[in-house]
């Protein structure tokens, strides 16, 4: 058995295509396809179910593939201690969300690519939010990723970053643009904007509707949480959000809700982080930690 074999079984597990498993890792499509029959034939069952539309891990790959992410991170952990010339080397893979302006991700990275030159960054968003982040990490495909679920996610070691409290988003127009603060209760009548299913902000809002005995309507869901305040200026409804996933937009105005909601930041990674992923995380907690170690907490909010 070849530690690439394994990066193969890995790509084709996260890639769940033979195709972008082998642009992945710089090999042929065919190379990748053997070395996984190789692998197949060595641990005596078929790892992946393949049909026309979809490639999937068996119960023997299921079984199988922790443990292969696990001899890879090994694998690269022994040759950083190997290396003479010292430094940190390889990726890190980085779940984020499309933007966030309000936290400096491109200075972050900015200044971690300034210590570790020789590390790799890769980022990207996942299409179900945090919860699609959440599991992107679990099951290896993401070395860290910023995540605004309430609660903890089993199996996650979590650094919470910052806390923001929620916020009331309406159109300039509207009935209660002028009021100091806004009730929760006082928008149940309205559409509502919201980002999709499984983003976190929503999440932890609908969990607080329903623990009040509220509902609500979304009428209008996206993909972009900064993109909301501008179809709230647009009169397609309002929005409660975190104060610090607002962008302003023209023709929308921010008020401040009189319940006390919260929404936590948190960067997330596997129990047994790699050395460029914890080195990211140390970075993360200088950037957002202050120096009893705990997290910012945002200006101006109600909590």
């Amino acid at each position: 058995m070849e530690t690439r074999q394994l990066e193969y079984l890995v790509a084709v597990a996260d890639e769940r295509n033979f195709t972008r498993a082998a642009a992945r890792v710089f090999a042929a499509q065919s190379t990748v396809s053997a070395g996984i029959r190789s692998l197949e034939r060595e641990l005596g069952g078929a790892l992946f179910e393949r049909d026309p539309h979809r490639v999937r891990l068996t119960p023997l790959g299921e079984q199988v593939i922790e443990t292969a992410r696990d001899t890879l991170r090994a694998v690269e952990r022994m040759r950083e201690l190997a290396d003479p010339r010292g430094g940190l080397r390889g990726q890190v893979r980085v779940g984020i969300f499309t933007n966030l302006q309000t936290i400096d991700l491109p200075g972050i990275m900015g200044e971690f690519h300034a210590r570790h030159p020789l590390v790799d960054l890769r980022l990207g968003p996942s299409p179900s939010g945090s919860t699609g982040l959440a599991d992107d990490v679990r099951h290896g495909r993401v070395d860290v990723a910023f995540m605004g679920l309430p609660g903890r996610v089993p199996g996650l070691l979590y650094q919470q970053l910052t806390v923001s409290p929620f916020v009331a988003v309406l159109p300039e127009d509207h009935p209660l643009a002028a009021e100091p603060e806004v009730a929760l209760a006082a928008l149940m009548g309205e559409a509502f904007v919201d980002a999709r299913e499984g983003f976190g902000n929503r999440v932890t809002l609908d969990r607080v509707l329903d623990e009040r005995g509220l509902s609500r309507r979304v009428s209008t869901e996206v993909s972009d949480l900064g993109e909301i305040p501008r179809f709230v200026a647009a009169r397609l409804g309002v929005a409660v959000m975190p104060e610090l996933t607002v962008i302003p937009a023209g023709g929308a105005v921010v008020r401040p809700l009189a319940e006390r909601i919260d929404w936590a930041l948190s960067a997330v990674s596997r129990p047994r982080p790699g050395a460029a992923a914890s080195a990211l995380l140390g970075l993360l907690a200088e950037r957002f930690g202050q120096a009893d170690g705990s997290p910012r907490r945002m200006p101006g909010g109600l909590s």
